[in-house]
């Protein structure tokens, strides 16, 4: 079994079964994945975090301040496609999404803009439910990830003029909160962001209760980790799993493609009761995907599948699903730790879909990196002092790196901005390695 491998290379302390959620062993806000396995992306590596329970700051948690020009607006979409069914709960009928959509917004008052409140970043059972999962829930308070301080107003007005749209899928597991930071940056420099949350793969996401909609008072519900352990009860151990997770890798694809479908074709309903035509924000001949983990082979496969789709990002995931033959003349870029995603690092798929792709690409690894350095955990556990020594890449070069290298290829590859960072290694990014196991394009 992909555990006992872990075990034998001596990467974690302690791997826990997935066949509940309780059970899981902790990512930890900094623990590195060596390898992107089924019982690693579930939450089962678990390294030892220097920090005492529970942590606090006294100025709270907060995103970093994106680097563009534009202010940001955020809305919350519930989404429902009604030709399919959740692949991991049947009985509940048709798949369900939750998704955050980030935009530029016009500065100044008046119907959000620099007005109010900031949009909040998780709520607090869902913030309980990760850390829970994470076993944090003794260290941090799920308040206090909660009350994260974001960068992004609710329901601001949009920005004048069409933009670039790019689709985020989080890690397996893990909330679709954990990729605000690098949405933020993108919105921030002119894209469109919509960062989905996929039904029953997460530790905990609220959904609407049956037959309502986000905002018209029904109850929501917490769904949580479902399809951990049905990915552990895989039939055929190791092989099982694998294929388990490369179904749901296509499965997050048709998410995907049913996303960009809901934004340019409809005026889907936001949480507080607005339709707002995101067909007059976007512009439908630059689209691009991306994802962490889990999401980031998501993002590879719905490239392949969904035309529209014209450049990909994988941070930090195995190739579960190999990447559709119809997208391998496409940009992708590849993107993952130095200790997991090296070309004779044990993950196979990375060498095998680097040999399949003949479009643009680019393999990067970062040094002294984990699993977790391509989302906000490393940002927010640097706030807290949390560190992992087997990780220790700071918190803030974590987060400048990821929202450098992503916003820097999809600028080449969805607005024709040539830029230099993808030429070799540089002097500003000393931690970032180029990797070319065959002649690159």
């Amino acid at each position: 079994m992909i555990r006992n491998r872990i075990r034998r290379r001596g990467a974690a302390a302690a791997v826990a079964s997935v066949a509940s959620v309780a059970s899981l062993a902790s990512l930890a806000f900094l623990t590195p994945a060596v390898a992107d396995t089924p019982a690693v992306a579930a939450g089962a590596a678990h390294a030892p975090v220097s920090a005492s329970a529970p942590a606090t700051r006294e100025d709270g948690l907060s995103l970093p301040r994106p680097s563009g020009s534009h202010s940001i607006g955020r809305d919350t979409l519930h989404l429902v496609d009604a030709s399919r069914r959740d692949m991991w709960v049947p009985s509940s009928g048709a798949r369900e999404l939750m998704v955050s959509v980030f935009y530029p917004a016009r500065r100044g008052g008046g119907d959000g803009g620099f007005v109010g409140d900031s949009a909040p970043y998780i709520g607090v059972e869902e913030a309980e439910l990760l850390l829970k999962g994470q076993k944090l829930d003794q260290v941090i308070a799920g308040e206090q990830v909660a009350g994260v301080d974001t960068n992004a107003r609710p329901a601001a007005r949009p920005a004048k003029g069409r933009h670039p749209l790019v689709v985020l899928s989080p890690g397996f597991t893990l909330h679709r909160a954990t990729l605000t930071g690098l949405a933020e940056e993108l919105a921030s420099r002119g894209y469109v962001v919509a960062v989905i949350d996929h039904a029953y793969e997460s530790f905990g996401t609220e959904f609407p209760g049956k037959g309502k909609a986000r905002g018209e008072g029904g109850a929501l519900h917490m769904r949580t980790c479902v399809a951990c352990a049905k990915v552990e009860d895989a039939p055929h151990g190791d092989a099982g799993e694998k294929r388990m997770m490369a179904k749901a890798a296509r499965n997050r694809a048709a998410d995907i493609s049913f996303v960009v479908d809901e934004l340019m074709g409809g005026r889907p309903r936001t949480d507080d009761g607005r339709h707002p035509d995101y067909r007059d924000l976007i512009d439908p001949r630059k689209i691009g995907a991306a994802g962490h983990s889990l999401g980031g082979n998501a993002a590879a496969t719905a490239m392949g599948a969904d035309h529209r789709i014209r450049a990909a990002a994988n941070l930090d995931g195995t190739f579960f699903a190999p990447v559709p033959a119809t997208a391998t003349d496409r940009p992708v870029l590849m993107l993952g730790t130095r200790s997991g995603h090296t070309p004779t690092a044990e993950d196979a798929s990375w060498p095998r879909e680097w040999q399949r792709l003949h479009g643009w690409k680019r393999w990067l690894t970062v040094a002294d990196s984990g699993h977790l350095t391509f989302t906000d955990m490393p940002v927010l556990g640097g706030q807290l002092g949390m560190t992992d020594p087997s990780a220790p890449l700071s918190g803030k070069r974590s987060g400048e790196i990821t929202a450098d290298y992503v916003t820097a290829f999809f600028d080449q590859h969805l607005r024709s901005r040539n830029t230099a960072l993808f030429d070799g290694p540089s002097k500003e990014n000393p931690e970032v390695a180029f990797h070319s196991p065959s002649p690159s394009t």
